[in-house]
């Protein structure tokens, strides 16, 4: 028996709820290596789009990532939510900068700079799940989908999940699929 998107995230959300503080860590510092032995090979990419863990939501630490761009001489970038709309507004990080919570417990840089997207090579995304064929849920709000149908197709797209893939997700026709998946056991691409 398959089960649906919403199915999907609630089985995710509390595989994510049952990891202790330890396996948290243990699993983004898994990632991170994985993502480090990626670029890597890649040196021509420099460009980062990266989101920040919401504490309450479980997810990867990708503090350790941005860490590593930004000792690398990388440029890191995140996005800000525009009131009211699905709209992600793309800010340079400046380096080592500091992050504070908004009202719905996401880290928001305290010094950045409001910037276009076209400068950007890769964009690692947030996901709960991911399939076989590179289709992932989110959170369900639609954010992601807009921002990445809106950048260059060249962009890679990269996952970050804690969990191994399922068989099949059915996509929507919103859905932006994924380049690469990056997992504590694999680099996975589509």
């Amino acid at each position: 028996m398959s089960l649906d998107k919403q199915q999907l995230r609630t089985f995710y959300k509390e595989l994510r709820a049952a990891l202790s503080d330890e396996e948290l860590e243990r699993k983004s510092l898994e990632i991170t290596d994985n993502v480090i032995a990626f670029l890597s090979e890649r040196k021509e990419l420099i460009h980062f789009h990266l989101f920040f863990p919401i504490p309450k939501q479980r997810e990867i630490n990708t503090y350790l990532i941005k860490e590593y761009l930004e000792l690398n001489g990388d440029t890191v970038y995140t996005s800000r939510v525009e009131s009211d709309s699905l709209i992600l507004h793309t800010l340079l990080l400046q380096p080592y900068t500091k992050f504070q919570f908004d009202t719905w417990g996401i880290p928001v840089p305290e010094e950045f700079e409001l910037v276009t997207n076209e400068s950007i090579q890769v964009v690692f995304v947030p996901l709960l799940a991911f399939d076989q064929k590179g289709h992932r849920i989110g959170f369900g709000k639609g954010y992601y989908d807009v921002f990445l149908a809106s950048l260059d197709p060249s962009v890679l797209k990269i996952g970050l999940s804690f969990f191994p893939a399922e068989l099949s997700i059915s996509p929507e026709l919103h859905d932006i699929q994924l380049d690469y998946c990056i997992t504590p056991e694999n680099i996975i691409t589509f």
